[in-house]
């Protein structure tokens, strides 16, 4: 099972992409995305963007994963 956050991409060099969320930043390979574009959501799976996510699935998941943390710091 894989588990991932979604990533908003923030930069674009080539096939190569910066993607971020809640506060943190990763590189990710851009090259099964088609016309990816800055500010669109996508998840990562082994450092390739492998799926586009429409926007109201991305804020759910990240919202998701907000509760998640909040929860796990406050144990």
């Amino acid at each position: 099972m894989c588990l991932a956050i979604p990533l908003k991409i923030i930069e674009i060099n080539g096939s190569e992409a910066v993607g971020e969320a809640m506060g943190m930043t990763r590189k990710m390979r851009i090259d099964f995305i088609e016309n990816p574009q800055i500010g669109e959501y996508v998840i990562v799976h082994a450092g390739f963007a492998i799926e586009r996510l429409p926007l109201q699935q991305a804020m759910d998941d990240l919202e998701s994963w907000e509760e998640i943390r909040d929860a796990v710091t406050h144990l």
